[in-house]
């Protein structure tokens, strides 16, 4: 089975996930898409969407399921169940990396604003040590090079992605030479340095659920204690 097709699985998987009548929080990138693909065949089900992306957001509504500003939702005192999203690693805690996309700002705060986080990944993104895949981290411009120093002092290698430009108009580092033995501590420390918006660990806050597209389907996985 291609990559693809461990997508469309893990993403039809996902639907079973959904509360009935009830908004969802549907996060971005390649496996989503496919998610959103499967959701406007059912989208009569859920009563509306919370986009984590602009790409997102387009997407639901060309699948013709409205997309609700979180503001208003949280405001007028309405429920998210379930926030759907991927990743680009996940262990076996359910912590993860994520941002390969450029959502991982937007990714977290509706992760945060809904009740249960469902990861969608294929066999691929699951690893037993966070950082092979290289750490996002969203920075305002003037601080990129702060940034950027504090990693290198640390032993990672920071480098700016070419042309990119988040929906909230910041900048991404990709940070290559991490061994995160410890996400919860490192997504701590990061995301209080001044100049950044958010770092790409999303550990404090784990997925409570991974389904994991593997050749011989598609399997639950639960976050592992110890």
């Amino acid at each position: 089975m291609d990559q693809n097709a461990l997508k469309r699985a893990v993403a039809r998987a996902a639907l079973d996930h959904l509360q009935p009548g009830e908004l969802v929080g549907v996060g971005s990138g390649s496996t989503v898409n496919f998610f959103i693909e499967e959701l406007g065949k059912v989208r009569d089900r859920v009563a509306g969407a919370v986009s984590s992306s602009e790409r997102s957001g387009r997407l639901l509504r060309e699948q013709g399921i409205e997309v609700l500003d979180l503001n208003e939702v949280l405001g007028a005192g309405r429920r998210i169940p379930v926030y759907i999203d991927g990743a680009d690693e996940i262990n076996p805690a359910l912590q993860m990396i994520k941002g390969g996309g450029a959502a991982l700002t937007r990714e977290k705060i509706v992760a945060d604003a809904c009740s249960r986080f469902v990861c969608i990944v294929d066999q691929s993104k699951w690893v037993e040590v966070l950082g092979g895949y290289p750490l996002p981290i969203e920075v305002i411009p003037m601080a990129r090079e702060l940034v950027a120093s504090r990693l290198r002092a640390m032993g990672a290698r920071p480098k700016p992605r070419d042309g990119v430009v988040t929906d909230n108009g910041q900048l991404i580092l990709d940070v290559a030479g991490l061994r995160i033995e410890d996400p919860a501590a490192l997504e701590a420390e990061i995301n209080q340095w001044p100049g950044v918006v958010t770092v790409g660990l999303f550990a404090r806050k784990a997925a409570d659920v991974a389904l994991v597209a593997t050749a011989g389907g598609v399997e639950q996985r639960l976050p592992a204690r110890g």
